[in-house]
C-alpha cells in the first residue's frame, strides 16, 4: 500500500487531510489486499484532490473498482453541501448516465443451446455498435428536445417498452431539472442519430444465464431464477454526452476566478450549485443522462423484439429487474451529522445501492433495497446485489459500478490479440461478436481488476450484498 494511507477497518483505508494541500476532509476508500497491487497513485492523488473542493461534506470516496480518471478517480463519490458546494463534470464523466439494466426471460441455457449463434447475430445486427453507430430510429430536433425532458417514457409512450419499465428504472428513467437549452448546437447534431445504439468501448449488450443465486429471498423479489437466461445492456449518452461535459467545462474553467476557486487540478473544473454556470450545467448534465435512459430503453426493445421473433416468448414475459446511472450527480436526502440534509451527490464510475425503505427505491423492493447490477469484463462474471443501511451510512448509498480498469486500452492493444481471445471465449462457450478485433483487445478481461474480488469487497464491506452471479453466453461488444 501506499505512503501515508492508513487502514482503518479490514477493508477500509484513509487518506488523512494534508496527503495533498488545502485538503478539507480526509478520503476513504475500500480495497482488499488481493486489489491493494492494483491501486494507482495517480487515482489516489485524484481521491485526495477532490477533498480540497469547496462545500464537500464528510468524505472523498472511492469504491474497490477505484481507477485514475478526468479529475475525479473513476470509482470516485463525493457530497456537496447546497449552500457552500460546487458541481463538477469531472465528477461525472464524459459518457453522463454510463449505465446498465438487466432483463430476464423464460428461457434456460437449454433453450439456446442451437440457436445462440444466431440469436448473437441477430442481436449484432439489431443493435448498432462502434464510435460513429446511427440509428434506423428517425428523430426531429423537437424530438430530441422531448427526449431531453421525458427520458425512458418518451420511448415508452412510441411503445418501444412498457410502463412496468419505468418503475424499474432509478429515477422511473428521468431525472427533473432537465435544459435542453443548455445543450449546444453539437451536442444536439451528435445526439440525433445515436438513440438506440451501443457505442463504443466498454459497452456490450450480453447474454447471460444465472449460474449461482446466493440471496433466494431477493432473487425471488427481483424475478430471477438459478438457470434463467437474462441479458444486460451498458451503455450512456452517446456523443451527447460527451459533448455536453466537454461544453461545459470550457465554460466552468473560465468562470473559476470569477469565484476565487483555486483548484490542484484544472479537471476539476467547477462552479458553486447555484450559480449560473452550475445551474447550467446541471440542466445540460441532466438532459444527456435523459437522452441516456431513453438508449438504453430503445436497445432493450429491440432486444426483445429478436428473442420474440426467434424463440416465440411473449414480450412481457422479458422483464426488466432494473436500470441503473453510473455517471451523475443527483440532488438527495441523506444524514449528516443525524439530520436529513439536501447534498449533491457525484457517482463517477459508482452505482447508487439504496438500503431497505429509502426514498426512491420501487415499491416492489421495499423490503430488500434496491436491485445493483454490476457488469464483469467481457468473459467474466456479472453479478445482482442490492442495497444497504451501511451504503446509506457510510458511502451515500453508493457502491462500485464494475471491475476497473487496470491497463489503458493502447497498452491492451499491444499485449492482446482480439482473434485469438474471441476463439479463446468461444471455446469456453461464449460467442463474441464486435466491429473490430481492435475493440475485443481493448476489453480483454486480462485488462480489468477481476470482478468476483470487486464484488467480494462491497459485499464484505456491508455496500452491497450479494443475490445472483450470473455468467455470459454471448457478447455485442461497442
Amino acid at each position: 500500500m501506499l505512503a501515508g494511507i492508513n487502514k482503518i477497518g479490514d477493508l477500509e483505508w484513509e487518506v488523512p487531510i494534508g496527503y495533498v494541500p488545502d485538503m478539507r476532509v480526509p478520503g476513504r476508500f475500500f480495497l482488499s489486499g488481493t486489489l491493494a497491487e492494483t491501486l494507482e497513485e495517480g487515482a489516489v492523488r485524484q481521491l485526495a484532490n477532490v477533498a480540497t473542493l469547496p462545500g464537500i461534506v464528510k468524505h472523498s470516496l472511492a469504491m474497490p473498482d477505484i481507477h485514475w480518471g478526468y479529475g475525479f478517480p473513476i470509482g470516485g463519490v463525493a457530497a456537496f453541501d447546497m449552500t457552500e458546494g460546487v458541481i463538477s463534470p469531472g465528477g461525472v464523466g464524459f459518457d453522463i448516465n454510463c449505465g446498465v439494466r438487466l432483463i430476464t426471460t423464460p428461457l434456460t441455457e437449454a433453450d439456446l443451446a442451437r440457436r445462440k449463434r444466431e440469436l448473437i447475430e441477430r442481436l449484432f445486427d439489431a443493435v448498432p455498435t462502434g464510435v460513429g453507430a446511427k440509428s434506423s430510429l428517425r428523430v426531429s430536433n423537437k424530438d430530441l428536445s422531448a427526449v431531453m425532458v421525458d427520458g425512458a417514457r418518451w420511448a415508452v409512450e412510441r411503445g418501444l417498452g412498457t410502463e412496468a419499465d419505468l418503475v424499474r428504472c432509478e429515477g422511473e428513467g428521468a431525472m427533473p431539472g432537465a435544459d435542453p437549452d443548455a445543450v449546444s448546437a453539437k451536442a444536439r447534431q451528435r445526439g440525433v442519430p445515436q438513440i438506440g445504439t451501443l457505442g463504443a468501448g466498454n459497452h456490450f449488450l450480453e447474454v447471460q444465464v444465472a449460474r449461482e443465486i446466493v440471496d433466494p429471498e431477493a432473487a425471488k423479489a427481483f424475478g430471477i431464477a438459478e438457470g434463467q437466461v437474462c441479458f444486460m445492456v451498458h451503455c450512456g449518452s452517446r456523443g451527447l454526452g460527451h459533448q455536453v461535459a466537454t461544453d461545459h467545462l470550457r465554460t466552468l474553467e473560465g468562470a473559476l476566478p470569477k469565484y476565487g476557486i483555486r483548484l490542484p487540478d484544472r479537471q476539476l473544473a467547477c462552479a458553486p450549485i447555484d450559480s449560473p454556470e452550475g445551474r447550467a450545467y446541471y440542466g445540460g448534465m441532466v438532459s444527456a443522462a435523459n437522452y441516456a435512459w431513453t438508449n438504453r430503453q430503445v436497445i432493450m426493445h429491440e432486444a426483445r423484439k429478436v428473442f420474440v421473433d426467434l424463440f416465440g416468448i411473449d414480450y412481457d414475459e422479458m422483464r426488466l429487474v432494473y436500470d441503473v446511472a453510473h455517471n451523475v450527480a443527483k440532488f438527495e436526502r441523506h444524514d449528516v451529522d443525524g439530520v436529513s440534509t439536501e447534498v449533491c451527490v457525484h457517482r463517477k464510475g459508482a452505482t447508487r445501492a439504496f438500503g431497505p425503505g429509502a426514498e426512491g427505491v420501487p415499491r416492489e423492493y421495499a423490503g430488500i433495497g434496491q436491485p445493483v447490477i454490476i457488469p464483469g469484463s467481457m468473459g467474466t462474471s456479472s453479478y445482482l446485489l442490492h442495497g444497504t443501511s451501511t451504503a446509506m451510512e457510510k458511502t451515500w448509498g453508493s457502491t462500485c459500478h464494475g471491475a476497473g480498469r487496470v491497463l489503458s486500452r493502447s497498452k491492451a492493444k499491444k499485449e492482446v490479440r482480439g482473434k485469438e481471445l474471441r476463439e479463446r471465449l468461444a471455446g469456453e462457450g461464449i460467442l463474441v461478436r464486435a466491429h473490430s478485433d481492435n475493440a475485443l483487445a481493448e476489453e480483454a478481461p486480462a485488462v480489468y481488476k477481476p470482478s468476483r474480488e470487486v464484488v467480494r469487497v462491497v459485499h464484505e464491506a456491508g455496500l452491497s450484498d450479494i443475490v445472483a452471479r450470473l455468467e455470459p453466453l454471448g457478447v455485442i461488444k461497442g
